[in-house]
């Protein structure tokens, strides 16, 4: 099993730069970038679930609390 991780590793190793370089390229190249819209839709999404999920939580902590004191008293 050792063997076959030192071949590997030392395959890769064996990569010409430029390729490399070209390859990174043609990947990016395939990556789809979202536009200014979406990310400024995204991010306010992600602004209004956070806001929710705090007041959610912040409700639960309350009950909790409420039923842990009535508890201790």
């Amino acid at each position: 099993m050792f063997a076959l991780i030192f071949i590997k590793v030392k395959v890769m190793a064996k990569t010409n730069p430029a390729q490399f370089v070209r390859e990174v390229r043609n990947e990016m190249r395939k990556v789809h970038w979202s536009s200014r819209k979406e990310t400024g839709i995204s991010t306010l999404l992600v602004f209004v679930m956070v806001s929710i999920m705090g007041i959610f939580f912040l409700l639960v902590d309350q009950i909790i609390s409420w039923g842990v004191q009535s508890l201790i008293k």
